[in-house]
């Protein structure tokens, strides 16, 4: 009797099983034709990857109480590390900052992409802004993030042969940022603030990341090739009045908008999480609402002053109060993503003249050909 019970069990859970295979492929995202320009940029580079973990304490800076938990005396910063194997030569270095509330394993699929293609990618846990954080996360740590970013470069270009988990070495004159909401605004941060910027910053990119406070002033202090890439329909940071007029204000910075594009969308685990979802925002302020405090935008308040680019006087939006258009396949917004950053920092750190100029007709003119979703805008000087 047990026997014949089963039998059917089996058979309807195997049928379930089928039906989830089979809606997971029927849902997929659409990918580029395979002879565009832009299907080549998805497949993965000549270099196996490998990652490791570390752990960088700097005892020259502490944490702040946060929420009645107590201060700290250092500032701890758990890393991750995605590296080429075997690669024994110069690496280009790109350092990730998370989004409040989340972690530095929420893009792995970029840092695998760039690691491929013979990059170094590091990304930490910040002490006060990630997901873990003791007492919640606090967005207003993040003037403090820019310190961090400094420190992690230091940290990595002083690890000997014996600390070392990649072959390569780090080349001083490739570094990048890449950040995403939160650690989009750090990257403008570390890449432009007068006192906080890191000189040896080559290149940045920004995903999703604030920058309605700064005005043109702050923008003027480095030519580096920056790009910002946007979403039309991400809830928590308004496109209009932190990506859509960024090329007015920067003169250096180059803007991928993707239409239907949310801030959830950009994280790894939104495909296939969620496919299904209207506008997966709606969990992401959730989660964000409930750390930050009355004054979404108080973060901002100790950052300077218009003497610096930083503007509290500008037209400012809030966060999560304009609704939640319709939004674009989470795996196709990722697809635009990858390509784009990858395209924008081979075109300025790759050795080889034909890849940097190759890099820049993806970013510029291929990737817009192949997904009607991508729109590229120029930056006013330069070549991208």
């Amino acid at each position: 009797m047990l026997i014949k019970v089963l039998k059917p069990s089996a058979t309807v859970l195997v049928v379930l099983i089928c039906m989830g295979v089979a809606g997971y492929v029927a849902t997929g995202p659409e990918r580029p034709d395979s002879e565009s320009a832009s299907a080549a940029w998805l497949e993965p580079g000549a270099y196996q990857v490998g990652h490791a973990e570390l752990i960088f304490v700097d005892d020259t800076r502490p944490t702040e109480e946060n929420r009645g938990v107590a201060a700290k005396p250092q500032r701890t910063l758990p890393t991750t590390v995605w590296f080429p194997i075997e690669l024994e030569a110069d690496l280009p270095l790109i350092i990730h900052s998370h989004g409040v509330v989340s972690n530095r394993k929420e893009m792995v699929y970029l840092a695998k992409a760039l690691a491929s293609h013979g990059y170094l990618v590091a990304a930490t846990d910040y002490p006060l802004t990630s997901g873990s954080t003791a007492g919640g996360a606090n967005a207003k740590d993040v003037v403090n993030q820019p310190a961090d970013i400094s420190f992690l470069i230091d940290s990595l270009l002083g690890l000997r042969d014996e600390h070392k988990p990649f072959s390569g070495r780090i080349d001083d004159s490739r570094i990048g940022l890449s950040g995403y909401s939160l650690g989009g605004l750090t990257t403008y941060l570390a890449t432009y603030h007068p006192a906080w910027r890191d000189s040896r910053i080559a290149a940045a990119l920004a995903i999703a990341g604030p920058s309605a406070i700064f005005a043109p002033l702050f923008f003027e202090t480095t030519p580096i090739p920056v790009l910002a890439i946007a979403g039309t329909s991400d809830a928590l940071i308004e496109h209009a009045r932190n990506a859509a007029d960024l090329g007015a204000r920067a003169r250096n910075i180059s803007v991928i908008t993707i239409e239907g594009g949310t801030h959830l969308g950009f994280i790894g685990l939104a495909d296939p999480a969620f496919r299904f979802m209207d506008n997966p925002d709606t969990l992401g302020c959730t989660a964000v609402m409930a750390v930050l405090d009355e004054n979404p935008n108080e973060p901002f308040e100790t950052m300077g002053n218009p003497a610096d680019g930083i503007d509290s006087a500008r037209d400012l939006p809030g966060i999560c109060d304009y609704g939640y258009a319709a939004a674009a396949h989470p795996g196709r917004q990722q697809m635009i993503t990858e390509i784009a950053t990858l395209s924008f920092f081979e075109s300025v750190f790759s050795m080889v003249p034909a890849r940097r100029e190759q890099a820049r007709n993806q970013l510029t003119k291929h990737l817009a050909a192949d997904f009607s979703e991508a729109f590229f805008k120029p930056a006013l000087t330069r070549g991208l």
